[in-house]
């Protein structure tokens, strides 16, 4: 559906600039984390970052590609979440705390067993009645994945989600930013990739090497290279259809809403899965004029953005409906 509730301030009503802004100019300062290490059975580490209020419900919060739990988009929602005496549970992928993790494996858009992880140790040691997912960009499309993929498995206490740009495909997705226009994310993203690389390369050289990077300009030949053959897909191709949203998106059994603008730079196609979420009744997709990626800037209202509200709006009605 056409969400008409996003106003975007006249100078915001430019995918780019929605993208761009908040990462360079958004301050999030009350938000204090303390960071708990989750020892995975594969011997790796997660590192997690939980900022409590002594709530009886839980929202466990997933960030994008490169990103970590201090991106301003993750801040502002953790502190939204505060202020409905709501518990935030911020978790970094693999490699993105600031730490290498101990493996070749690195994070990807499959890593629903992570996601899994996080959630069960969650929900075992905080005996909370209700958890909440809410992702962003690749955080979204994996809290997606996860429901669907995994339904029958997802603890009875998820009672549902709430994602924002999501990249439900991911071909699409990456079509979209192997766009000229997009060499801007795309170079920072692979730079960014490459100091991964190069920080693991010395403990696995049977594995990674960065051995002519500089010759990679998209996704594609990224995937192709490191992401498909470390993680046990036989390509780039492989990876994004394994690893995307859409096909699960009919199984999803809690409400789960998808919020995608259609000037997101990342988006494209098939990226905007509107016949799929019309076979499940508990999926909805709402589809923004503004917005950019992870953007939904909004001006004065404390500091809060579009997102933060629809996300509180969305979790505050699941639990009026089971206190009814």
């Amino acid at each position: 559906m056409i969400n008409n509730d996003y106003h975007a301030p006249v100078i915001f009503r430019n995918g780019h600039l929605q993208t761009i802004f908040p990462s360079f100019f958004r301050k999030i300062h009350e938000v204090n984390y303390i960071r708990e290490r989750l020892e995975l059975p594969d011997g790796d580490f997660l590192d997690l970052d939980w900022s409590r209020v002594g709530g009886r419900q839980l929202v466990i919060l997933s960030h994008g590609l490169e990103g970590h739990t201090h991106r301003p988009y993750m801040r502002g929602m953790v502190r939204a979440v505060k202020s409905v005496h709501l518990d935030a549970l911020a978790w970094n992928f693999r490699g993105c705390s600031g730490q290498p993790n101990r493996l070749a494996r690195m994070y990807h858009n499959g890593t629903t067993d992570d996601l899994h992880a996080v959630v069960n140790y969650a929900i075992k040691i905080g005996s909370y009645e209700a958890v909440f997912l809410v992702g962003f960009s690749m955080g979204a499309n994996l809290s997606l994945l996860y429901l669907g993929q995994h339904a029958d498995e997802v603890p009875a206490a998820v009672k549902g989600a709430a994602v924002f740009s999501a990249p439900c495909d991911l071909a699409d997705a990456a079509a979209a930013l192997g766009k000229p226009v997009n060499s801007l994310y795309m170079k920072n993203f692979l730079a960014s990739l490459h100091s991964k690389i190069k920080a693991k390369q010395h403990r696995f050289p049977d594995l990674l090497n960065d051995d002519g990077f500089h010759r990679i300009r998209n996704f594609k030949q990224f995937d192709d290279r490191y992401t498909a053959p470390i993680h046990g897909y036989s390509s780039a191709e492989d990876y994004w259809h394994r690893c995307s949203s859409k096909p699960w998106l009919t199984r999803i059994k809690v409400p789960a809403l998808i919020v995608n603008a259609r000037d997101d730079p990342f988006l494209d196609g098939a990226c905007y899965p509107i016949d799929a979420c019309r076979r499940n009744p508990h999926v909805t997709l709402e589809v923004t004029r503004y917005g950019g990626h992870v953007g939904f800037v909004r001006l004065g209202c404390n500091g809060r953005y579009w997102s933060e509200e629809r996300a509180l709006h969305h979790i505050l009605g699941i639990l009026d409906k089971q206190a009814g």
